[in-house]
């Protein structure tokens, strides 16, 4: 999202603009960062609800972390939702998730210590407080009604609308927590490739770092319900759309898809939001939606629009992973590992392209519901999904091997990788540890999880 003041007023008159828009992002290779994102649910000790914007809630958990570490605010109509510095920003989902938009590193080790000084600071503020944060897919035990709503003007009007368009969307907002990683491309045809490839894998990205599989304090039948929820949020917006596979695909036909065929929220008018959802971004940059207070479309607004494609692969000035659940730190680096090792090689990217061609793209579409209640051991042709993980896997550890960014230990890149090979080789998911734990020495205690998954 753009903020006030930042946006480009220029306006929009034609998908041609958008897509040079997004074009401008390629970049030469030896330029590619990785910009990795993580949420985490709010719980407080004395009770394991979550807690409020206000009082001793989110609100001062972003005071004390600006007053700590020198992070600007950002404001929305007087009340900070989110902090900015250098490259990197938090932000908050809309019950308080509290999310990480982390800078742009040059090599997964700068990744992990990134996060590791993010969460230190997140305890050292929020324990004071008798707060703590847990990377999990789906909040375990509080109902939707039970979770709080953060006071930001774009999440009233999701709020509003997210009921009309799929029966989860609420959820997807309230109770559920990601991590992703955000990858550069060179140019249009290295887009494609990145697309198509982190598209049609990224419902296996899914089974591996499934961790989502309790709602409401009982087990739900699912080892990634995050995953389920974005079946059932809004088909307009979500999933696996098949312009991305179509010949001719490049960003003018990206730019065309979204104005015509993604519906809008809001355009941000004199310092606050205009709710326009479900209306047309084409009709807007012809002068022609129901609320003239929206005005004029600009590029600021197009920039915005993008922000509410919801795909499992999304395509802005750079290519953003979506389709895994939060989970421990070492899980967390590892989903950045695992897309860069794919993307990042040149080698390894065509290796990826050729394991993704010898299926058409709604074979990978249909695993989707698929992995959502069975992860890695999905089928998939005559096997399992863990077949296919483990190709993937291997390519991306030797696309890490070959960029050879060592640490101060001189270990390179791929030792991100160890959760996923230790997977691959048949060891339980993040979830179906939980459940272990879940029906063993916790005694169905679901509490236990949330200081035992705390970061």
């Amino acid at each position: 999202m753009s903020n006030p003041g930042e946006a480009d007023a220029t306006p929009i008159t034609s998908p041609r603009q958008l897509a040079e828009y997004l074009a401008a992002g390629g970049k030469p290779r030896e330029r590619f960062t990785i910009g990795t994102e993580h949420e985490k649910f709010g719980f407080r000790h004395a009770d394991f609800a979550a807690p409020p914007y206000e009082p001793a809630g989110i609100r001062a958990v972003l005071e004390g972390m600006a007053a700590a570490d020198d992070w600007e605010p950002i404001l929305d109509r007087g009340n900070p939702i989110g902090l900015k510095k250098d490259n990197a920003s938090v932000s908050l989902e809309p019950a308080g998730q509290l999310e990480l938009s982390g800078g742009l590193a040059g090599t997964l080790h700068e990744t992990r210590a990134e996060i590791e000084a993010h969460n230190a600071l997140v305890r050292r503020v929020a324990e004071p407080l008798g707060i703590g944060f847990a990377p999990l897919g789906f909040h375990p035990t509080l109902t939707r009604a039970q979770m709080p709503w953060m006071p930001k003007g774009r999440y009233a009007i999701m709020r509003r609308y997210m009921p009309t368009v799929g029966a989860l969307g609420l959820d997807m907002m309230t109770r559920t927590c990601t991590v992703q990683v955000n990858l550069d491309f060179a140019d249009e045809a290295d887009m494609v490739r990145k697309m198509r490839v982190s598209l049609a894998l990224q419902p296996v990205a899914t089974a591996l770092f499934a961790n989502s599989p309790f709602t409401e304090g009982r087990p739900n039948g699912y080892l990634s319900y995050r995953a389920h929820v974005w079946t059932d949020t809004d088909p307009h917006r979500s999933g696996i759309p098949g312009v991305f596979f179509e010949d001719g695909f490049g960003f003018e036909r990206y730019a065309e898809w979204v104005i015509d065929n993604v519906p809008m929220y809001f355009v941000y008018r004199n310092g606050r939001y205009v709710d326009v959802a479900g209306q047309s971004f084409r009709r807007f940059m012809q002068g022609s939606l129901l609320d003239t207070e929206a005005g004029t479309a600009t590029m600021g607004d197009a920039a915005d629009h993008l922000t509410t494609v919801f795909t499992d692969v999304r395509l802005k000035r750079f290519i953003e992973m979506r389709g895994a659940d939060a989970g421990t730190l070492d899980m967390m680096v590892a989903q950045s590992a695992l897309w860069v090792g794919l993307l990042y090689d040149e080698s390894a990217l065509a290796a990826a392209v050729a394991l993704v061609r010898r299926h058409p793209w709604t074979d990978y579409l249909a695993l989707r519901p698929l992995v959502a209640r069975q992860a890695l051991d999905a089928p998939w042709q005559a096997g399992t999904v863990r077949d296919l993980a483990r190709d993937m896997v291997a390519i991306a550890g030797d696309g890490l091997r070959a960029r050879a960014r060592r640490s101060s230990r001189e270990c390179d890149e791929s030792v991100h990788l160890a959760p996923l090979e230790s997977l691959v080789a048949g060891a339980p998911t993040q979830a179906e540890r939980w459940l272990e734990r879940f029906n063993g020495e916790w005694n169905g205690d679901i509490t236990r999880l949330f200081c035992e998954a705390a970061i």
